[in-house]
């Protein structure tokens, strides 16, 4: 048994789910996210509550899918409700960041700026060194702050580059000089 797909989803005031053999739609104050549910998985709604569980509990393969599923339509229905956000920080001399229209501009160090274009569903905002990004989907979050670190990575010397709010860079030591003595 699955102690996480036992557990019910509370679902908010405000939001409202659809179920489809397959689909489970939610519908919120946010935003609208589609989840794809696994074959082997059933949904049901009982109140304010929605209980998944799987067609054969003996099934391995089906039981290993009843948690994940679970906790995907449990993310659709809290992204719909209150934003998912994530946080980048910029460091390094001369880099920032700024919003020009629906693209995200990027001086990183390079001879020429990087034009990231965000997606409809995310709102993207910057202060000083900071990125922030929210949206209804938690993966697409993820999948765009993900592509932003990517274009430049913090480096272990100095620390410059995007990085996650959360995120410890571990520093390596740089190159010892010798002294040059004269003997």
């Amino acid at each position: 048994m699955s102690r996480l797909g036992k557990l019910p989803i509370k679902i908010p005031s405000g939001v409202q789910v659809k179920m489809q053999p397959l689909l489970v739609t939610a519908k919120g104050p946010k935003g609208e996210v589609n989840q794809v549910l696994p074959a082997a998985v059933e949904i049901k709604q009982e109140g304010d509550q929605l209980l998944v569980s799987v067609k054969h509990p003996t099934n391995r393969q089906e039981r290993a899918l009843w948690g994940l599923a679970r906790q995907l339509v449990a993310n659709a229905v809290q992204g719909v409700y209150e934003h998912f956000v994530v946080k980048l920080e910029i460091s390094g001399i001369g880099y920032k960041a700024q919003v020009e229209g629906k693209d995200l501009v990027l001086n990183l160090g390079f001879s020429h700026p990087i034009r990231y274009k965000i997606p409809t569903d995310i709102t993207v905002t910057v202060d000083k060194n900071s990125i922030n990004l929210a949206g209804a989907s938690k993966q697409q979050v993820g999948q765009v702050a993900a592509e932003i670190r990517s274009l430049k990575r913090p480096e272990p010397y100095k620390g410059k580059g995007i990085r996650y709010a959360n995120e410890i860079v571990r520093r390596k030591a740089g190159k010892v000089v010798k002294s040059a003595g004269v003997k």
